[in-house]
């Protein structure tokens, strides 16, 4: 996650050094403008950055889940709040800090926001004069401001401002992460181990069944075609009797060998447990409905899965029978 956070700061750095900033230069579009493109991206890019963390998807799941068998802590949630945010608000803080160092936003947006008494250069205008003045400062080609000082004072003054905003909330992020780091020792860790060990369980937890399911769906899948293709050969073996029956004397006939893998071993004996869509439907059911209780002591029976049939018991030494029910 920490590279895909790193993927998408270089994907950041690399649009807007290729994009092509084109202002308007209209009064009422330039605030707009300007605003927009500093903004917008970065919901974009903090959406995307949410889009790619697989953990916001479990955290919303463990916020929203029934409580079951199985207590909810709300300090978990906010724990796995705070470390989605931190990763998805990279790409959009390092989009806003680079638009606020390059200056270009900001002075297309606060152009015609200026006061004109800081410049001697607008005594002899008057207001509309003034107005549509600031709102070409940002197009530096126009026939109206072209090498015009108060161009560039107006426009120097708003990148300077810019620029000194950067640097300000670059500084003040520093200084946060750097007191997040060195203070969080001076502090009981107690709480943030429990945290952040139940965070991560909780997203191996999801993880574990997702491939446990993709396991048993395709040990299913494979017991259901074996049994499909054993009773086909067993019905055409009995049609075929039944067809040489007036020429051939009574035979016992051959029972034919069970296909491979439709009495498997003991090592998936829980996923064979469950060989019905019933089964199946049930038990996904409880595990949404009624997580079991975080406690390898407890009796299955308070786990709450609800499968009233069960897997047909082999004595040690014997097969089962190839017509198994699925």
């Amino acid at each position: 996650m920490n590279g895909v956070c790193l993927l998408l700061a270089m994907v950041t750095v690399k649009l807007y050094s290729s994009f092509d900033f084109n202002c308007p230069c209209l009064a009422h579009y330039n605030a707009l403008y300007g605003l927009g493109l500093l903004f917008t991206p970065p919901i974009a890019l903090f959406l995307c950055g949410l889009l790619a963390n697989r953990q916001s998807v479990v955290m919303v799941e463990e916020w929203r889940r029934p409580a079951g068998h199985r207590r909810k802590d709300p300090g978990i949630v906010r724990y796995m709040c705070s470390s989605v945010l931190q990763r998805a608000l990279a790409a959009p803080v390092i989009w806003i800090l680079l638009a606020l160092l390059d200056g270009k936003c900001f002075v297309c947006a606060f152009s015609s926001s200026v006061d004109p008494e800081k410049f001697l250069d607008f005594t002899n205008m008057t207001p509309s004069q003034v107005q549509l003045f600031l709102a070409k400062v940002p197009c530096k080609e126009d026939e109206l401001v072209r090498n015009s000082p108060a161009r560039k004072a107006v426009s120097r003054y708003l990148r300077c401002l810019s620029q000194a905003i950067g640097w300000s909330l670059t500084l003040l992020l520093i200084l946060l992460a750097f007191l997040a780091r060195c203070l969080r020792p001076c502090f009981d860790q107690t709480v943030f181990l429990q945290r952040r060990y139940w965070s991560n369980y909780v997203d191996l937890e999801q993880k574990l069944f997702d491939e446990t399911c993709c396991e048993h769906a395709r040990d299913f899948a494979h017991r259901c075609v074996l049994h499909f293709f054993a009773s086909m050969q067993s019905e055409m073996q009995a049609r075929g009797l039944r067809r040489d029956s007036a020429g051939r004397g009574p035979e016992a006939p051959e029972r034919p060998e069970p296909p491979d893998g439709l009495d498997g071993g003991s090592g998936k004996a829980h996923l064979r447990a469950v060989s019905s869509q019933e089964q199946v439907d049930r038990l996904l059911s409880a595990w949404y409905s009624s997580k079991p209780p975080l406690d390898l002591t407890a009796s299955s029976g308070l786990w709450g899965c609800g499968l009233t049939h069960r897997a047909p018991t082999v004595v040690p030494g014997t097969r089962e029978s190839p017509h198994t029910d699925v």
